[in-house]
């Protein structure tokens, strides 16, 4: 939490001044038992109805007073609260925006969600109180024990004993229900986790009819988040009954204690009402503390759930001005040396021995079973993942010595998922290149064989796009994704497995309009199909993370067995020569 306070320095003064009125009003408040005492011993004992009147009109004004000074408080604190969790939202948004892939895969994107949206609000909740009542609800409980010494200090010691006794309560509960909390927001983000998967996953869950064991899986996690929650608020809820009663008791012997005194014709009837209503107020403050500690406890635990993403730093960053240097690599535009690469982890490579060469302009194709590593080779080349051995050099640099925006300006993706945002067309198509004209666009959706379906919607690059393509069927999604990387008209394309959704005829078409409309373009292209990749300069075969065959369709179904098993369970054996 220490290191999120910093984002109230542009509120420093709403901070300071939110506190410092609910002290006023809890100032004027202290002064009320007094008055009261006062109307009590004077007015009412002589029977004095204007000094009762002056002395209710100075109650109403200590009230006006003090209300004006809690809407004032609440008015900076409020402001102070939402600003902090409005900059530490963003700034959140910003870093996980900065993460690497390893770090998202890492933390979940369940986990991510929740930081952004519950923790933060809890901090916010948690913040506002604390700047109301932090200050305010200790200065009232000294303050009506220091008030009660002036009234009498014989019946002022039962507040010495109860003061430390409701403290025992109170934090001995705090200390042992915030860990708990810290379980609750744990358990809330297997539930986002299974929330998101049904409303991600709906169709696919419908298709299998799975629809009641979703539920009976929702409902179990959902279970276990209220079982927290019940024992964690049964902890809680022993604090009100433990302070009433500690309270109670402590008032029973004030009001024994100041009997006694009002029988010797030490204190009056006044004092003692004084006194007790100052035990009261101390009550009152206390089950306001109880409820800030609650507050507070599971804001702590969510700040401290949010400094943990903090805390995650990025292992692909822009390298040091010195460490820039420039290697050759004799003209080529990619080249893997050498190259091993494991995920986070992983207990193998995912990746080994990989090495090639591709020169400028050429078409590569890439190829193999499931899990092979074909998107994993074509992740290594913008730096979405780093190598663990050997390197990737593009332009004869490698790709760790590049700034990251240098790198991935020269690179456009067509990602294996087709990922399309709510807006316009026109807006979706700027992602790749933020100043395209119009007529850049319609090029590049001419070449993905975007365009006729474009204009049969009849709005141009006004169509609307619903949340991730939602309205275009998955072959329209998958055709725009491919255009919007060609309006960057990119040095390098990677296209991993983006035509999978295509009839066999538009991928012919998308393929001949690549290659004689990306002249001096180097394509990597991704497939499952044999027929994708077949007229590609150079072919990568892969099998369990190594290359087992490189060169053109008819060298490979010589020189590679595994090339030439996917070509004939693909195509008739006409086709294939």
């Amino acid at each position: 939490m220490r290191k999120l306070v910093r984002y109230l320095g542009e509120y420093k003064l709403e901070s300071v001044l939110g506190p410092l009125f609910k002290l006023l009003e809890a100032s004027f408040e202290l002064f009320v038992p007094l008055v009261m005492a006062q109307i009590i011993d004077i007015g009412i004992k002589n029977r004095d109805a204007a000094y009762i009147l002056k002395m209710g009109g100075t109650l109403i004004l200590l009230g006006v007073v003090g209300l004006v000074c809690a809407l004032t408080a609440q008015y900076f604190a409020a402001k102070a609260s939402v600003g902090f969790s409005t900059a530490l939202r963003n700034d959140l948004f910003a870093h996980i925006g900065s993460l690497s892939y390893n770090e998202q895969d890492k933390v979940g994107t369940a986990t991510l969600i929740t930081r952004m949206t519950s923790d933060i609000n809890q901090i916010q909740s948690g913040m506002n109180l604390a700047l109301r009542l932090l200050l305010r609800s200790p200065f009232v409980v000294f303050g009506a024990m220091v008030m009660a010494f002036t009234v009498d200090v014989k019946a002022a010691m039962v507040f010495v004993v109860a003061i430390p006794a409701l403290n025992v309560v109170v934090f001995g509960i705090m200390a042992f229900s915030m860990p708990l909390y810290k379980k609750v927001q744990r358990q809330l983000d297997h539930v986002t986790l299974a929330t998101r998967e049904n409303l991600t996953g709906a169709r696919v869950i419908r298709a299998f009819n799975r629809q009641e064991d979703e539920v009976i899986r929702f409902d179990s996690s959902n279970d276990m988040l209220v079982r927290f929650q019940i024992f964690v608020g049964k902890i809680s809820a022993l604090m009100n009954p433990l302070t009433y009663v500690i309270i109670n008791l402590a008032i029973v012997a004030v009001v024994w204690i100041s009997g006694k005194q009002v029988d010797a014709g030490i204190i009056t009837q006044g004092e003692t009402v004084a006194l007790v209503n100052y035990m009261s107020q101390i009550l009152v403050e206390l089950i306001k503390l109880a409820n800030l500690i609650v507050s507070i406890s599971k804001a702590l635990a969510c700040a401290n759930r949010v400094g943990m993403v903090f805390e995650e730093k990025s292992s692909i960053t822009d390298p040091a001005p010195g460490e820039v240097k420039r290697t050759e690599a004799f003209g080529a535009k990619v080249c893997f040396r050498q190259v091993d690469f494991q995920y986070q982890g992983a207990k193998e490579d995912s990746l080994s021995g990989i090495d090639f060469t591709v020169e400028r302009g050429q078409t590569i194709g890439i190829i193999g079973g499931t899990g092979s590593g074909k998107s994993s080779l074509v992740n290594l080349i913008p730096r979405f993942y780093d190598v663990r051995e050997g390197a990737v050099l593009v332009d004869g640099r490698d790709v760790r010595e590049y700034p990251l925006q240098e790198l991935r300006r020269k690179i456009g993706v067509v990602p294996q998922k087709a990922v399309l945002f709510q807006g316009t067309l026109r807006e979706n198509m700027q992602w790749g290149k933020k100043d395209a004209t119009d007529e850049e666009i319609y090029r590049a959706l001419e070449i993905a064989q975007a365009l006729e379906f474009v204009k049969s919607k009849e709005k141009g690059l006004e169509l609307a796009i619903g949340q991730n393509g939602k309205n275009l069927s998955g072959g329209q999604r998958q055709r725009l994704t491919i255009a919007r990387a060609l309006v960057r008209q990119p040095e390098i394309l990677i296209m991993d497995d983006s035509a999978s959704a295509l009839d066999f005829a538009t991928d012919a078409r998308l393929r001949k309009a690549i290659r004689e409309g990306t002249q001096g373009m180097t394509v990597f292209i991704v497939s499952q199909r044999a027929t994708t990749i077949r007229n590609a300069d150079l072919i990568l075969v892969l099998d369990d993370g190594q290359l087992v065959g490189r060169g053109t369709h008819q060298q490979l179904l010589q020189d590679c067995e595994i090339y030439r098993e996917i070509c004939l369970s693909q195509l008739s054996k006409e086709e294939v020569q």
